[in-house]
């Protein structure tokens, strides 16, 4: 089952795999948010989308490669954000539910 919140999503943190019938994109963002960015980062750089390259860039921000972060904002056509991780990856998450 997809989430339909925030909240929700985080609810599932607890378990040890994201639902299988989750997105892609919302799979890597469940790996990140347990702590696991090598595992997100795997799925993330094959996806060749808008959503797949503004996720690699939140990696590469988070990783703190701030020039290869800039690159995929840039792939993604989204601005290098002002607002902390946290609140990236929530909205982040909220896109992709």
């Amino acid at each position: 089952m997809i989430p339909k919140t925030f909240e929700e999503f985080e609810c599932t943190l607890s378990h040890n795999a994201p639902p299988k019938e989750w997105s892609e994109p919302l799979q890597s963002l469940w790996f990140d948010a347990k702590g696991d960015w090598e595992a997100s980062h795997d799925i993330v750089q094959d996806l060749h989308s808008p959503m797949g390259s503004w996720i690699h860039a939140y990696l590469h921000r988070k990783e703190g490669d701030k020039w290869n972060a800039g690159y995929w904002y840039g792939r993604a056509d989204k601005p290098f954000p002002e607002c902390s991780l946290d609140e990236e990856l929530k909205v982040l998450v909220e896109a992709n539910l």
